[in-house]
């Protein structure tokens, strides 16, 4: 792994080609959150030729749905939900131009495949620290189907967002790749 590197959000493309599968990112700027419902409404809309609520272009998508703010946050716990449920939506999320998505868990083969022929990147938080994430989190507000609660899409005003490459645009795959390094460098290899 390489030193923590900074970035800002939204991000084109062409600014996170150098990221590899491993790094350690902080991500600082506007990042939206969709989770599940979000995304099936986002398709729908897509699907039925209407615009979209927000221009999806450069954007980092943040699969979460934060529990409500304790005071002095702007929100409560947000750890990452599970990505693969995404994954029969991602083809279409990444045809808008979005350039990060942020989750846990392994990607599909599929997914992969997507995330490569768009030029995009996934980045994982690490798992089981929802309140520690919440202090990177500025500023939330709800941007459309505010009937949906905390799987609103919404967007989130972060600083230091700390997440790691788990694929990059080459794919790459951190939960492929990082345990069969790590047993190599035990090895001595």
């Amino acid at each position: 792994m390489s030193l923590p590197l900074y970035i800002s959000a939204p991000a084109l493309k062409e600014d996170l080609k150098h990221l590899k599968a491993g790094d350690q990112i902080f991500i600082s700027g506007t990042i939206y959150t969709a989770r599940d419902a979000a995304h099936s409404r986002i398709v729908e809309t897509l699907r039925q030729g209407k615009e979209l609520p927000v221009n999806l272009k450069d954007q980092m998508i943040y699969y979460v749905g934060p529990s409500p703010a304790k005071p002095g946050y702007a929100v409560g716990s947000a750890g990452p939900t599970t990505s693969s449920r995404m994954d029969v939506y991602t083809s279409e999320i990444l045809s808008q131009g979005v350039s990060a998505m942020i989750g846990k868990g392994e990607r599909s083969a599929e997914t992969i495949q997507e995330i490569k022929k768009h030029g995009s990147i996934y980045f994982s938080p690490i798992g089981g620290t929802g309140a520690l994430l919440a202090k990177s989190i500025l500023k939330y507000r709800v941007i459309a189907y505010q009937e949906l609660g905390a799987e609103a899409l919404a967007a989130m005003d972060v600083k230091n967002f700390p997440v790691v490459v788990a694929v990059d645009c080459d794919g790459r795959d951190f939960y492929v790749d990082g345990p069969l390094n790590y047993l190599n460098q035990k090895k001595g290899l």
